[in-house]
């Protein structure tokens, strides 16, 4: 192999074929010697000319890989890849045989993935190749694969390469009037251009362009634009996206092609999620997809005096808001309107708990819940509209009714001798607290449609009311409209309670009978939305419109936030119920996070029922809410969650019990569910379902079992319940060290490894677990026998001996172990504590 290269060119073809496959080791042998790694690029450069299409394709498939080797040695050959390869590279662009350029293309989309290429190479040598290909004079074939080239590469380069050198390259072949394909291909990539480009070049270049696009006249281009629409919407301002982007978007629902309005319904939901703002629905993604509660320092910002802006958000003024701050802003509403990649792949995401402190309100239940809940209960603290500013008006309330307790001690002998003026002096204060609580109504009242607002005002009208009762003012006050009166059947504790006000209010009639009409989207976007659930949609539009309507709810949610779930309440519901499983399934793998979005109230009042619902549908249904249950289950208050521990163990039952990746999925759950109750009712429920999933008949579900019962174990010991932990051990050594089967002896040892978690303390373990464990050392199955010297050796004996009688015979059976007669055994029995702890699985 290495004989041709050295004399010259081989001869033929299927010489150069061998040649170029043995490139890689050709250079790896000739690298040590500078003159002769150049001779073989020089060679390899010759051989790039071969007239035989084979040569160049397979030549080129090498070279991804010798371009690695030669990143690898580039402190050597700097440029060695730069000056031999990518020229080959951007001819073979042009080649007249199409394997060859197919070939090129690929190597050239690796060479950018693995950042092998330089900026300056691209810019000086690939891209002018690209325009050159997609001038108007180029050939047909040549521009329509370059065009798709283009398209690809655009997303590895920097944005100003790609603004100053492609944009314009690009807008002009957006209006190829020739080759439709040419269009096709730009569409299908207008949402990349624009996310690169930014927000300025796509609303001064991009959007006139992406306009005649959906109007073309092939429908397969109105399509693609449908498709891409969310990554076009996220490149724009709010304005341009509600003015200009929402109107297009209907035109495209209501295409007469039923393949465009599919692709249109399909991306509603993704369209409207790039309406939602942070600042608005107290909610944002975090990088890697978490939703998290947007800081209160930043919302405070936020002046709830100002008018909502034109998309129906509430913008802070100028004056309030430093430059700093109004900068901070708005990089929240540039870096999570779009809807994050969990959401686009469907939405499975993980929730974290924001350490953001508390939205501080004026509800003494909520503080009394707080006190009262679990320790362990680490509840979320939710974010609504911010609230005008009441405190003034609260401030001259109190120091009114103040002023009136002083004059009445002051004047006290004075009102007894002049009873007139005593009549003046009471009628003028309560006159005084009734006009003030009317200020704080007042002030509420743009705000209605927020729960929390309508649990304040239902408050402040019993004060009001009370105020009124008050005066000697037979005529009591003019009804100017803006107060509603308080319903006859309200429950008395509303008035003590705010947040049951809130519940009550939130599903009163007035709640329930509310239209569905809202601010934060354009009114059009929604009704179309809404309607995804009409039988009608699925005939004329797609059979599966009602999953994709289900897909994209919790964005929708979040986007109109929890003060607009009336909008989507009946929408859900319909959902719920769908006759497909598949959309039942998929609400049931977002439930959780649609219950991070509508905050504890709305969950336990709407989501709480279907949740319960889930738990009894089919099996492709339930693992959707079992993957997910503790996300749920922690959300909930502690007593509502404590209902759920009667039916944990209906998940033991599957409709398929070959199902066994479901218990899996239990175990999983469970290990994460503890943490949410008392080592009573772990002890009490808990205990027994693992208990059973440690004989199942897949080892898979055992092992994972195992590990929940050391978390079992930890959590009795951690709270102080030694004699539940010790029933505890003494039920596990009953069932598993005297265990006829040799899967429950070898279950035992891996239990006993507890030790190394920390779980339990020494004392207890060598006096209750390490005779047991001492006594399988001599057990007929080797697999038993591996596990009690990896427990011995590298739990028991790493965290030191225990002080207990056992101690000689711990030393004496280790011993024995390390001569025992299996490989294996002998292995662990003498392996060093400090090392990395070696799987045994394989050996199970």
């Amino acid at each position: 192999l290495l004989t041709p290269l050295k004399h010259g060119y081989p001869s033929s073809c299927f010489s150069c074929s061998i040649v170029a496959r043995g490139l890689l080791d050709v250079l790896r042998e000739f690298s040590d010697n500078e003159n002769d790694f150049i001779s073989v690029m020089e060679t390899v450069a010759r051989m790039s000319e071969d007239g035989e299409p084979t040569v160049r394709a397979e030549l080129m498939e090498q070279v991804p890989n010798i371009a690695m080797f030669l990143h690898e040695s580039r402190p050597n050959f700097p440029a060695a890849f730069s000056r031999y390869l990518v020229p080959i590279v951007v001819r073979y662009l042009t080649d007249p045989n199409n394997q060859v350029r197919k070939t090129s293309q690929a190597a050239l989309l690796v060479l950018l993935e693995q950042g092998l290429i330089s900026k300056a190479d691209m810019e000086t040598k690939v891209c002018p190749v690209l325009l050159d290909l997609t001038e108007p004079s180029s050939d047909d074939d040549y521009k329509i694969e370059a065009v798709s080239m283009m398209c690809k590469v655009v997303t590895m380069l920097s944005k100003d390469t790609v603004e100053h050198l492609l944009l314009p390259r690009f807008c002009d072949l957006c209006s190829d009037a020739r080759l439709f394909q040419v269009r096709k291909v730009c569409a299908a990539n207008f949402g990349e251009f624009c996310s690169i480009v930014g927000q300025e070049a796509t609303e001064k270049l991009l959007m006139p362009k992406f306009f005649d696009l959906c109007s073309d006249s092939l429908w397969g281009i109105r399509k693609a634009c449908a498709e891409c629409f969310m990554m076009v919407s996220n490149s724009t301002s709010p304005e341009v996206r509600r003015a200009k982007l929402s109107p297009l978007f209907i035109s495209l629902i209501s295409d007469q092609s039923r393949w465009v309005r599919q692709a249109a319904f399909q991306s509603l939901g993704r369209f409207i999620s790039t309406f939602a703002n942070p600042c608005s629905t107290g909610l944002h993604f975090r990088g890697d997809g978490a939703l998290l509660e947007v800081p209160r320092c930043t919302l405070d910002r936020t002046i709830a005096h100002t008018p909502p802006n034109q998309d129906g958000r509430a913008t802070p003024s100028p004056e309030h808001v430093s430059t700093a701050d109004a900068e901070e802003v708005h990089s929240f509403d540039d870096n999570y309107t779009s809807v994050p990649r969990e959401m686009r792949g469907g939405f499975t995401r993980t929730f974290s708990n924001s350490n953001a402190s508390p939205t501080t309100t004026n509800n003494a239940r909520n503080t009394k819940d707080t006190e009262q809940t679990d320790e362990n209960f680490n509840s979320f603290n939710y974010w609504r509209s911010p609230l005008p500013d009441i405190s003034g008006e609260l401030e001259m309330l109190n120091s009114e009714e103040s002023e009136e307790v002083m004059e009445q001690k002051e004047t006290k002998e004075e009102e007894e001798e002049e009873e007139p003026d005593f009549h003046d002096s009471k009628s003028s204060p309560a006159k005084a607290t009734s006009d003030q609580i009317q200020k704080v109504l007042d002030c509420l009242q743009p705000h209605i449609d927020d729960p929390d607002v309508q649990a304040q005002v239902q408050v402040l009208s019993a004060a009001l009311k009370a105020a009124q009762l008050d005066s000697p003012d037979d005529d009591g006050p003019e009804d100017d409209g803006l107060t509603e009166p308080e319903p006859e059947e309200q429950p008395e504790d509303a008035i003590e309670s705010p947040s049951e006000g809130k519940e009550d209010s939130a599903h009163s009639p007035m709640f329930e009978d509310k239209p569905k009409i809202q601010n934060v989207i354009p009114q059009q976007l929604l009704d179309q939305y809404l309607s995804m659930t009409d039988p009608a949609r699925a005939q004329t539009v797609d059979t599966e419109i009602a999953k994709h309507c289900a897909f994209s709810l919790p964005g929708v949610a979040l986007t109109l936030g929890r003060q607009n779930w009336h909008c989507l309440k009946d929408t859900y519901e319909t959902l719920a119920t769908d006759v497909q499983w598949k959309v039942r399934r998929t609400l049931a793998f977002s439930i959780h996070e649609l219950a991070v979005i509508l905050g504890d109230q709305l969950t336990a009042a709407d989501l709480v029922p279907i949740f319960n619902g889930f738990l009894k549908d089919l099996d492709e249904v339930r693992i959707g809410v079992l993957k997910h249950l503790y996300d749920f289950l922690k959300l909930l208050h502690a007593d509502k969650r404590r209902e759920y521990l009667y039916q944990l163990q209906e998940f033991m039952v599957t409709d398929n019990s070959r199902n066994w990746r479901f218990r899996y999925e239990l175990a999983e759950q469970l290990i994460l569910i503890i943490e949410l109750y008392s080592h009573y009712d772990v002890y009490d429920y808990l205990r027994q379902i693992a208990l059973t999933l440690c004989s199942d008949k897949v080892s898979e579900v055992r092992w994972i079992s195992y590990k929940l019962v050391v978390e079992i174990l930890q959590k009795l010991y951690a709270c102080g319940a030694d004699d539940l932990g010790l029933n505890f051990i003494n039920e596990l050594t009953v069932r598993f060290c005297h265990c006829p089967k040799w899967v429950g002896r070898q279950a035992f040892a891996f239990i006993c490894q507890v030790f190394e978690e920390d779980c339990m303390p020494m004392e207890q373990f060598g006096q209750h677990l390490l005779p047991s464990l001492l006594s399988l050392s001599s057990d007929p199955v080797a697999n038993v026998r591996v596990l009690v010297a990896k427990a011995l050796r590298q739990s028991v004996m790493e965290k030191g001996e225990p002080g207990c009688a056992f101690s000689d015979e711990l030393e004496e059976t280790v011993m024995a172990l390390q001569s025992d007669k299996d490989r294996d055994v002998r292995f662990f029995a003498s392996l060093d504590p400090n090392k990395s702890l070696m799987d045994t699985a394989p050996l199970i």
